[in-house]
Formats: structure tokens, sequence, C-alpha cells
């Protein structure tokens, strides 16, 4: 006698951003799942529109909600020399959350077990057969969710500890100038001439969405964040001064602010709740971009489950952690200079290699070889000191995502 067939995985995804709808998607485009994402309703805890950034060769599977992308990089370094970087076969990508939220839903409504709920998630618990989710609906019903998986993408409310945590916070102004000053091929990627602080690193950013419109943002590696009229002041300057865009509207503004921490964040919470997104550490420490990352640890979450595998690989592999704890360090004891490191990282490096290494996708020989143009003494130094240092609790960051 034939068995019927199983019933598909039921799956739970709490948050509604990149990471969770991501891996939704990857769930019911892969095999056979009832997914269910839930979303806040509207009010505070739903994010404002988001920037998201990220690299990628030939055609992507969120092209429909890419707004622009960019076949030149440029980096000027603290003495003003401006190095244009050719990527080629990938190019930069800039998708706005609205945009990609609405493709998304929509591909998971065509799904025949996917489906999303507007409500407020609160306790996750284990229980028998998988894990259960308590939520409030937005008119105040209470609603029980069960699924044998279930995958959170919710900010977490303390941080594991760690040796290191800098902040990169920014602001940054979608501005339109009133005559063309901006070349829409070339995305400025790291601008290091603005003034550096005593402590971390700055610098610009410019996305140039036409001749005349741009995202032109300021931001810093510290320990702390800016006040609202620092961040003002510090991008007017540099749209102002070094940009010299002369007269311009700002149409919109973007702020955030994440940690750059070697901690290590848990990847499950309970027998069948894991986390994923930047809570689950899938933000890369020693730059903030998360979008590509997410995308890739949404597959490998997939074939996981398709696979019946009781566990979730991570999101960054342990080399890519332990080189970015190094780099963590030695920018947080000022043993490098940021702004020099990183010019000369990118002057000395093949680009489409270092966007590979900066993902998280070189082999050891090739990371060795890129190694070897750091620093290697402050490097070294810093690395031998690394495993005696205590780990310790750092403050949550005030909320904010990662526009990469």
């Amino acid at each position: 006698m034939s068995r019927p067939p199983a019933e598909p995985p039921r799956v739970v995804v709490l948050g509604g951003g990149a990471a969770g709808l991501s891996l939704a998607h990857r769930l019911v485009e892969t095999g056979p799942a009832t997914v269910t994402v839930v979303e806040p309703p509207d009010g505070p805890l739903r994010p404002g529109e988001r920037t998201w950034c990220f690299w990628e060769e030939g055609t992507g599977d969120f092209d429909e909600a890419v707004e622009a992308t960019w076949p030149l990089l440029r980096v000027h370094g603290p003495d003003g020399g401006a190095l244009t970087l050719d990527p080629a076969p990938m190019r930069y990508r800039m998708i706005r959350s609205g945009a990609f939220e609405r493709l998304v839903r929509a591909r998971l409504a065509d799904a025949p077990g996917g489906r999303t709920v507007r409500a407020t998630a609160g306790a996750v618990r284990d229980v028998a057969g998988g894990a259960e989710v308590r939520c409030t609906t937005a008119d105040g019903r209470p609603l029980t969710l069960r699924a044998r998986h279930v995958f959170d993408s919710r900010p977490p409310t303390l941080l594991p500890p760690a040796r290191t945590q800098l902040l990169q916070h920014f602001r940054g102004w979608f501005v339109r100038t009133r005559t063309a000053r901006f070349d829409p091929a070339v995305a400025e990627l790291m601008d290091f001439r603005v003034p550096q602080p005593s402590h971390g690193l700055a610098f610009g950013y410019v996305l140039p969405l036409a001749e005349d419109r741009a995202l032109v943002e300021y931001t810093e590696f510290s320990r702390t964040p800016l006040t609202g009229t620092a961040y003002e002041a510090a991008l007017g300057h540099y749209a102002r001064e070094i940009l010299g865009l002369g007269g311009f509207d700002v149409e919109s503004a973007e702020q955030g602010v994440i940690p750059m921490t070697d901690a290590r964040f848990p990847r499950r919470t309970g027998a069948s709740v894991f986390r994923i997104g930047t809570a689950g550490g899938a933000t890369r420490p020693a730059t903030g971009y998360t979008f590509a990352a997410v995308q890739r640890h949404s597959r490998a979450v997939a074939a996981a489950l398709r696979e019946g595998r009781g566990t979730v690989p991570p999101p960054h592999g342990l080399r890519a952690r332990a080189m970015d704890a190094v780099l963590l360090r030695a920018l947080d004891t000022g043993r490098i200079d940021g702004s020099a490191f990183f010019t000369d990282l990118f002057r000395r490096t093949p680009t489409p290699l270092l966007l590979r290494f900066l993902d998280g996708t070189t082999s050891i020989r090739e990371e060795w070889g890129i190694g070897l143009r750091t620093p290697i003494g402050p490097m070294l130094r810093t690395a031998i000191e690394l495993p005696l240092l205590r780990r310790r609790a750092h403050p949550v960051p005030r909320a904010g995502e990662s526009r990469r």
C-alpha cells in the first residue's frame, strides 16, 4: 500500500523585512511548504522606507524591484585622490524596501502555501512537534500560530557579549540639485575627504539616481552616534563644501545605526526556533553589508529544511568572522588608520576579488593574498591579543537597519 503524501512543512517567519520576506520567498520557491509571515501592523513597530545596496553578477531574483544600478565605483582617499573602480562582471545595485516588500508579498500571495498576517508577535515557545507563537492582531484579538519551524528576524532586545563593538551610524538625504551635478554611471562608495573623527572613521556615500538627483549620506564607524544637529551639519558640509552641489532640495531623509560587533549571535533560541537576519548575525561586522548575505543564507536555510536537517548554517563562515574581529579591534584601538586602510585595500586589490572578499565568498588562498596587502604588524598584534580579551555586554544601539 502506498503511503499518503507527507504534509508540507509548516513554517512561521516573524518580521517582514529583507530577511523574513527573503526566506519566505525561498521556501515557497524551492519546494512545498506552508509559510506564514507575521508582519507588525501599521504603527511604531513598522520601520520606515529603507535602502539596501549590494553587488551582483548578471540578472537577479529581485530585478523588478531594483531602482538603480552602477557599472563603476569610486573611492576618494583622505588626500583627495580618486580611484575609479570597475567591478565587472558585477554591478552595484539599489533596492528600496517598499518596492522589494511589494514584490515579494505579491509572489507569496500567488504561491499555494504562502501568506502574510498583520499582527504583533509576542512570546515564542517550543511545543510538541514544533513551536508556538502568540500574537495580537491589529484590532486587539489574540492569535496563536503553530509551526514545525519558526524563524525570528525581530531585532534583539539584548546584544550578546562582545570583545569589540563599534557602531555604523549614518544620515542620508535624497537630494535634487538645480543643475546636473552627478554621473549616473558611478557610485561613490567611500569618500574620505570628510573631516575624520578623533576615534573611528567617517566617509561620504553618493548614489546618483539621475544627473540632478542622488542619495547623499554621511557615515561614521565609531562608538557612539551623533546628535541630530551634528548629522545635519556634517551632511550639509559634505554636500555643499566637498561635493559642491550648489542649490538643492532635500526630498526625503533616512537615518540608521547598527552594531559592528564580534559578538556571537545565537542561531537558535529553541528546539524549533531560529534567528535570521541581523538578529542572527547576517550583518557583516566589518562593513555593515547585509542584503547579499541574507539572500545566501535564505537559500542555505531553505536547502537545510528541504533536506530534513535539524539545524541551519551560520550566515558567515568562521574565517570571515575571525578576520572581521581582528579588523574591528584594530580600528577601535587606533592601531590602523581606517580611512587609509580602506583606501589602500581598494587601491591594491582587484575590485571583483575585493568585493567577493567583503561578501565572504573568497577562498583561504585569496584571503591570504588580501591579508598581505594590509598593515601586517598591527593586524598580527591584534590577532594575538584577541583570544586573551574578555567578552562583555554592550548597550543596544538606537533602532536602525543597515542600508546595505
